[in-house]
């Protein structure tokens, strides 16, 4: 069985949960780096080196950022490691975690409603005009949906954790305490 590596307090739902944001990304930046190398994924190439580190960067901020979702499971979300200059083992305040998580899954739900709206209105150049390009496409771009509910239900799961806000469980509070923080000289 897949061992998913979480803090003893968090719900499955929300480790499972936390763990599919990467997932759910890795396709489309799989995608993206086929189209990169020359794959015939799409019509239209990319051209020039601009272009090219666009596309690859775009891949490797998103799969970084979704990432950073397994913060609000372990316990790098809730102390900073002691190898991060100047904040190692300081505590991490709940909402320095959360209101970035939830702008984030604000710009995705944006992002997402503009992309939906645009292939309605049949806005911008095709991709493809190939059916199986289509397919592979769309089968790669799916998933990305998942990514903004996936990352409120884990940001909302977070902060009920952190700040002893009750659940349907009725447990409040958190049974991991992080290690007492220590003046460093």
């Amino acid at each position: 069985m897949l061992k998913m590596s979480a803090l003893p307090d968090v719900p499955r739902w929300a480790v499972i949960a936390a763990h599919a944001v990467p997932l759910a990304t890795l396709p489309s930046g799989l995608w993206r780096i086929a189209l990169v190398v020359g794959l015939p994924v799409a019509d239209v190439p990319v051209r020039g080196w601009g272009e090219t580190l666009y596309v690859l960067g775009l891949s490797v901020v998103s799969e970084c950022l979704a990432l950073l979702t397994l913060g609000l499971v372990r316990g790098w979300g809730e102390v900073v490691p002691g190898w991060v200059p100047l904040l190692g083992g300081r505590g991490v305040r709940p909402l320095a975690a959360v209101v970035p998580a939830l702008l984030g899954a604000a710009g995705l739900l944006l992002i997402t409603g503009w992309f939906v709206y645009a292939q309605y209105a049949d806005l911008g150049p095709g991709v493809t005009h190939s059916a199986v390009r289509e397919a592979v496409l769309v089968a790669c771009y799916v998933p990305l949906l998942l990514w903004a509910p996936l990352l409120v239900a884990v940001t909302v799961a977070y902060y009920r954790r952190r700040t002893g806000r009750t659940g349907r469980t009725g447990r409040t509070g958190s049974a991991w305490t992080p290690a007492p923080l220590t003046a460093s000289k």
